[in-house]
């Protein structure tokens, strides 16, 4: 099974959007969590589970868990705006990783973004979660 959070991360550092908000030419979108001491603002994402169906073998539905972190909640919210604004609604999407090509065939927001401070001072993030589509 092919790594759909590297097909996640391959569109998302192609949207200028939202990479200029967390680094613009090194974007700051990690996987599966922050590293320690990560340079705020930043995305962190990864696949908590989802779908694939026997018959077709080369489609998976994974549900990714996206957070949106900044220093503040304004900012936090805008990257999240981003977020939504390069995912929700896409359809077929080509994405290459080395000789590889992928298709998102579709994305859609399961759970909007939720506003949450974390127990680390200066750090606040949007929780959200969005079904991919991905023919592999």
């Amino acid at each position: 099974m092919d790594d759909t959070n590297a097909i996640a991360r391959a569109y998302l550092v192609t949207q200028a959007g939202l990479t200029s908000l967390v680094g613009g030419a090194s974007p700051r979108i990690y996987c599966p969590a922050l590293p320690e001491g990560a340079t705020l603002p930043a995305i962190s994402y990864f696949t908590r589970g989802g779908n694939s169906t026997p018959y077709i073998p080369p489609i998976v539905e994974p549900s990714v868990q996206f957070s949106c972190w900044a220093d503040n909640l304004i900012t936090a919210r805008q990257i999240y705006g981003a977020l939504y604004d390069a995912l929700q609604g896409i359809q077929n999407v080509a994405v290459t990783i080395g000789a590889t090509t992928y298709y998102i065939l579709s994305v859609i927001e399961e759970v909007q973004g939720q506003d949450l401070q974390e127990d680390i001072p200066n750090y606040f993030r949007v929780l959200a979660f969005f079904r991919l589509k991905i023919r592999t």
